[in-house]
C-alpha cells in the first residue's frame, strides 16, 4: 500500500474540524485525521507493506523548466537553491513536522527523493513491486499507474477513507474511455488548472477521449494531424498543430517518473512502535489520544 501522504493529510485537514487541538490549543486535525485514515486502511485492507510517500519537492524545477506555469499559482514564496514554498493553510503547515515525527516513531516508512514529487516515488515503487499494489490518493493524476495485469489499482477517497472508490481499468474505460497510460495522455490534452497545465485550447475531456479512442495515443493523434486524409476536423487539426510546443514537453511533465533513486527503507508494516518512548511523548505533547491508540491497536493485530 502506497500512501500519497500530502493528499491524505490535506483531506484530513479539511475533513476534521480545527476544534481538534493539542493541550496548548494548537490544531492537530490533520495529524489525528491522517492517523485515523491509516488505521482504517490497515484494518480494512491488511497490507503487508505500507509506505508513506512524501513530497520532498512538490514543484520540481525540471518540470517548471518545461512548463513554467506548472503549479505556479500555488507558490507562496520563490526560494533560491531550495524548493519553492507551497501556499498551504497557516494552521496546517505546523502539523506536517508532527506527522513526520509520529510516522517515524511508529516505524511506518516515509520515503521521498530530492527533486521529485510523491507521485514519482509512488510510480517508482509501483513499478518495482512484485505483487499487487494499492495506491491511496485523492489525486487523479495517479490513475495513469492503474494496471490490471500487475494488480495496480487506486483507492480514491470519496468521503474520508470509509468510502473508497476502487479504480481499475474497467472503471477508467467506463468513465474516461482510456486505460492507465491513456489517462496521462487524456490529462495533458484536457489540461488541469489545479496543476497549472494549460492543455490544448478547445480540447476538453470528452473530445480528448474521442481522439484517443480513434487514434490510440498522443503519438497517433499527432500522426493524424500530419495526415491530410485523417478524419480530424479542421478546427481540431489547427488547435493540435498550434499546440505542438506544449505537446512536445507535456508528456514528461504529466507522466510520473518511474526510476527515481531512493534510499534504502523497510516497508514492512510494523506490529509494534519503533520508538515507544518518543511516541508516548508525542501523544502527550500533541494530545493525539484515541486516534493514535486506534492505529497502534490495529497495527498490533
Amino acid at each position: 500500500m502506497l500512501l500519497d501522504t500530502a493528499s491524505l493529510y490535506f483531506r484530513a485537514y479539511f475533513g476534521v474540524p480545527d476544534s481538534v487541538r493539542a493541550p496548548d490549543g494548537t490544531p492537530v486535525n490533520a495529524v489525528r485525521g491522517l492517523l485515523d485514515f491509516i488505521a482504517r486502511l490497515v484494518q480494512d485492507h491488511h497490507p503487508d507493506d505500507l509506505v508513506a510517500c512524501m513530497d520532498f519537492d512538490w514543484r520540481p524545477e525540471w518540470r517548471v523548466e518545461l512548463i513554467p506555469s506548472y503549479k505556479a499559482h500555488r507558490v507562496a514564496e520563490e526560494l533560491t537553491g531550495a524548493p519553492d514554498e507551497e501556499e498551504i493553510p497557516d494552521t496546517l503547515s505546523p502539523q506536517v513536522p508532527v506527522i513526520d515525527s509520529v510516522l517515524d516513531a511508529l516505524g511506518i516508512a516515509r520515503v521521498g527523493a530530492l527533486g521529485f514529487e510523491a507521485d514519482d516515488v509512488i510510480g517508482t515503487l509501483a513499478g518495482r513491486a512484485t505483487g499487487p499494489v494499492d495506491i491511496v490518493t485523492g489525486d487523479r493524476d495517479l490513475y495513469q499507474l492503474v494496471d490490471d495485469r500487475r494488480g495496480v489499482r487506486v483507492l480514491y477517497p470519496l468521503k474520508g477513507v470509509g468510502t473508497l472508490q476502487v479504480v481499475d481499468e474497467a472503471l477508467l474505460r467506463e468513465k474516461y474511455g482510456v486505460d492507465g497510460p491513456g489517462y496521462a495522455d487524456l490529462a495533458l490534452l484536457r489540461g488541469d488548472p489545479s496543476d497549472g497545465l494549460p492543455g490544448v485550447p478547445g480540447i476538453g475531456e470528452k473530445t480528448a477521449a474521442k481522439l484517443l479512442a480513434a487514434h490510440g495515443d498522443l503519438a497517433g493523434i499527432m500522426a493524424a494531424v500530419d495526415d491530410p486524409a485523417s478524419r480530424l476536423t479542421p478546427t481540431q487539426r489547427k488547435r493540435l498543430d498550434e499546440a505542438r510546443p506544449y505537446l512536445a514537453v507535456a508528456p514528461k511533465v504529466v507522466r510520473v517518473a518511474s526510476e527515481v533513486s531512493l534510499a534504502p527503507f523497510d516497508a514492512r508494516l510494523p506490529s509494534v512502535p519503533r520508538d515507544p518512548e518518543a511516541l508516548l511523548a508525542l501523544a502527550e505533547r500533541w494530545g493525539l489520544g484515541g486516534s493514535l491508540q486506534r492505529l497502534v491497536t490495529v497495527l498490533a493485530r
